[in-house]
């Protein structure tokens, strides 16, 4: 586990559930790893009971899973489960602007530092920053056009999608996924809500097919692995 950035004495348990989101989102804990209660507990200053209250939150939200033997862990969605997660975002996102889409320039002034950040976490080749903006972008908008309703429930989703997102994102996905972000802006800007959704749409086909194509290529790897050992 890699949750160096983490630790905040005597932190509350909705703190542990949002750094252990931030850290999901920012790839520093990846798909099926353990999180111990023991662990976190000594990473926060706090007792396990705080841990396990946070833990519990996040296992509602769908981000972490419990069993007997493994106990907690960061839940690892199948091929499946991440289309059906897309599918969601779609039905959300492109909803959202069609009904709340016309945002004010306080809203885009926000979106465009938000697409600067995402710049320069690229060009500082800072993969966790990189990967937490680029999911975050939706929340924002959300946010931004003011709805925290929305905005909760697209940071549970997104945080699932960059769980497998993060392990296989290249610089170049990465480049494309914050252009598309800029011109959504682009649309919302020039007041054209319709384009703005019809692009959203588009981008979130665009990080689908990255998904499959990125799934495709690990099955190939693991039957290649699967070959030379049995060599």
């Amino acid at each position: 586990m890699t949750l160096s950035s983490l630790p905040e004495e005597g932190a509350s348990s909705s703190r542990i559930e949002d750094r252990i989101v931030y850290a999901a989102l920012s790839g520093q804990i990846a798909p099926g790893e353990r999180l111990g209660e023991k662990e976190l507990a000594e990473i926060f200053g706090v007792s396990r009971t705080l841990v396990r209250e946070a833990m519990m939150r996040l296992q509602a939200r769908g981000i972490v899973q419990v069993s007997s033997r493994r106990g907690w862990f960061v839940i690892e969605p199948t091929e499946e489960e991440a289309r059906h997660t897309l599918d969601a975002r779609r039905a959300l996102e492109v909803g959202m602007l069609v009904t709340l889409g016309k945002g004010d320039a306080r809203t885009i002034q926000a979106l465009r530092a938000h697409v600067q950040a995402e710049k320069a976490a690229i060009r500082k080749a800072d993969r966790a920053e990189r990967s937490y903006l680029l999911g975050h972008f939706h929340v924002c908008l959300a946010e931004t056009l003011g709805s925290p309703v929305l905005a909760a429930l697209l940071q549970d989703l997104t945080t699932r999608t960059v769980l497998i997102a993060a392990l296989y994102q290249s610089s170049h996905d990465a480049c494309e996924s914050s252009a598309e972000h800029e011109v959504i802006i682009d649309a919302l800007e020039a007041g054209d809500v319709p384009e703005a959704a019809r692009l959203m749409d588009k981008h979130l086909r665009h990080v689908e097919n990255a998904l499959n194509e990125r799934h495709v290529l690990k099955r190939l790897k693991n039957l290649k692995a699967a070959l030379n050992s049995s060599d």
